[in-house]
């Protein structure tokens, strides 16, 4: 930790200190901290009692969102009785710190506390290597259910802690205008398609992950219905199916950040134009297009403006049904943007 004070020496707060990252403080208080374990201990029950407020029909969610909730460096979500933490920073890193972590979830009492580490992270923080696995507890696997759909977890496989919890409210939306024929492009373990399944005639989810869609089958049978899953690259299959006239009454653009820095930001818009451009011709009349992305370069403003490009090249009259952004448990605080990246559109097509 270390004190931080304005150019005139005005004391600004405290806050933690990296000697490899590009962020190298991070305000934790406005106010002097003597003692950090019981900080983050105080911290991780308040961020606790935040969830129980905003989040409903789940026994999955975010529980702490690092600057969100005051912890930076600090990601934990929960999977029913299984919680999985990933460290993010030097100071997060310190025993000191694990141990507060760990003490303060405890008290939760979980079945499991599983560590998933990411290696490029470490490496940029000037970490030493560590793997991912179980911390605490004895279980890593569960089932978790969002929005009465049940799915499979398994802790240390999957992307992100596991699921993409941030889409849960989204996926809720999706279903309540879905109808006919689906596509879910990007489906990863079937989040939207399954979602959707109880309300469409038939549903078809595609990644280009064989293992995810072997999850999704999975999840599929735990609750009962009929999707069908393909493996296939997204930009091909949507390339080939506009060129055949296929279409759909609800679909389903969920794709991975392509923007990973502002240099990468041009080239992430003419993707997701691409996919939207294809999308829109492919839906009938009447139809919905539900588009998201997760790359915090692309502003709410540049998406929108994207997505109003593609559907006048597809000659396509398209009117906003919902604007829509991460769940609530991942909040977005005031005066830290990047704590904002989700956007979903879902779109009524004439």
């Amino acid at each position: 930790m270390v004190a931080v004070a304005d150019d005139r020496g005005k004391p600004l707060g405290t806050a933690l200190y990296s000697s490899a990252s590009q962020i190298a403080i991070r305000m934790i208080s406005s106010r002097a901290v003597h003692d950090f374990p019981g900080l983050i201990r105080e911290r991780i029950a308040a961020a606790t009692t935040y969830r129980g407020r905003v989040v409903s029909d789940s026994d999955a969610y975010r529980l702490v969102f690092s600057e969100a909730d005051f912890l930076p460096g600090l990601i934990i979500d929960r999977y029913h009785e299984v919680l999985s933490l990933q460290i993010l920073t030097q100071a997060m890193d310190s025993e000191t710190a694990r141990a507060a972590i760990l003490s303060g979830l405890e008290e939760l009492k979980p079945a499991g506390i599983i560590e998933r580490v990411d290696a490029r992270i470490r490496e940029l923080e000037q970490l030493p290597g560590r793997e991912s696995g179980l911390l605490w507890g004895e279980n890593s696997s569960t089932t978790f259910a969002m929005n009465g759909v049940r799915f499979h977890y398994e802790a240390l496989q999957g992307q992100k802690t596991g699921a993409f919890l941030d889409q849960r409210e989204n996926y809720a939306a999706a279903a309540r205008h879905a109808r006919g024929e689906a596509l879910d492009v990007f489906c990863y373990q079937g989040g939207f398609a399954l979602h959707m399944a109880e309300r469409c005639k038939s549903v078809t989810g595609v990644d280009s992950s064989r293992g995810a869609l072997e999850v999704a089958e999975q999840n599929a049978k735990l609750n009962g219905r009929e999707i069908e899953w393909m493996e296939a690259n997204a930009f091909d299959l949507l390339r080939d199916y506009s060129a055949g006239g296929r279409q759909y009454d609800t679909l389903v653009l969920d794709p991975p950040a392509f923007a990973k820095s502002k240099q990468n930001l041009d080239t992430a818009l003419r993707g997701y134009k691409e996919l939207n451009l294809r999308a829109l011709k492919m839906l009938r009349p009447g139809g919905t297009l539900v588009t998201c992305s997760c790359s915090y370069h692309v502003s709410p403003v540049a998406f929108l403006a994207m997505v109003s490009e593609a559907a006048q090249d597809a000659h396509r009259a398209a009117r906003i049904l919902e604007s829509r952004g991460q769940a609530k448990d991942h909040p977005v605080l005031l005066g830290v943007p990047e704590t904002g990246y989700l956007k979903c559109l879902i779109i009524h097509v004439s």
